[in-house]
C-alpha cells in the first residue's frame, strides 16, 4: 500500500523573518524558504566551499568597488521566498553591507547533490523575481550554467523559467549583463 503524500504547509516570509529574529532558528540550521515552504540546505564539502571562495574572488574583481558581493545570505525575492544563494549574489553596493539597495543584478548557486533543485525550483524562483542573470556552478558536470531572459510559462502554468540556457565549460569565457567590461573564464569558477 503507497502512503498518501504528506500535506504541506506554506508560510509567509514575513512568518519566517520573524521565527529568525526570534532566534527559533541558528547558524547551524542550515534551511531556506522557497516558495514558502522550509527546505533543507546542501551541506558543504570542502570542493563545495572552495568554489564558494573562488566565486567570491572572481565576482568581486569583474564588479568592482560600485558592486557588493555576499555569500550565502538570504535574499527576499518575494512575499513567500528567501533563498540563500549557496554562492554569491551581487548588488548595488549604494546600501549598507548588510542592506543593500537593490534587487541582485547576478546570482550564482555552486551545486553538486542540489542540482535539479537549484536548476528548477530555485531558478523558476529567480526568474519569477526578475533575476536577469543567474549561474550554476555545476559541479558534477564541471560546467557553469548561465540562465538569462526569465519568462512566465503559457497561460494555465504560472511557472517561471529561463528562455536563454548556456553550457559553458572550463575553457569558456562569459561576461555578466551587468558588467559589461568584465571577462570570467569559467575555469576560475572551478576547482
Amino acid at each position: 500500500m503507497k502512503a498518501p503524500p504528506l500535506p504541506l504547509w506554506r508560510m509567509p516570509r514575513a512568518r519566517y523573518d520573524r521565527l529568525v529574529e526570534a532566534g527559533v532558528f541558528g547558524p547551524d540550521d542550515r534551511v531556506e524558504l522557497l516558495d514558502g515552504l522550509l527546505v533543507a540546505r546542501e551541506p558543504q564539502g570542502a570542493r563545495h566551499a572552495t568554489v564558494v571562495a573562488l566565486a567570491r574572488a572572481v565576482l568581486e574583481k569583474a564588479f568592482g568597488r560600485s558592486y557588493h558581493v555576499r555569500e550565502e545570505k538570504p535574499i527576499a525575492l518575494d512575499e513567500q521566498s528567501e533563498p540563500e544563494p549557496t554562492s554569491s549574489s551581487c548588488q548595488a553596493g549604494r546600501g549598507l553591507p548588510g542592506r543593500p539597495s537593490s534587487r541582485p543584478v547576478l546570482v550564482v548557486e555552486v551545486a553538486e547533490t542540489s542540482l535539479t533543485l537549484d536548476r528548477l525550483r530555485k531558478g523558476g524562483l529567480y526568474a519569477r523575481a526578475g533575476v536577469t542573470d543567474y549561474w550554476v556552478v555545476n559541479l558534477l558536470d564541471e560546467v557553469l550554467e548561465v540562465y538569462r531572459e526569465p519568462v512566465c510559462g503559457p497561460p494555465g502554468h504560472a511557472e517561471w523559467k529561463y528562455d536563454s540556457v548556456r553550457l559553458l565549460r572550463r575553457n569558456a569565457v562569459v561576461t555578466p549583463l551587468a558588467a559589461p567590461r568584465a571577462r570570467i573564464r569559467v575555469a576560475s569558477l572551478l576547482p
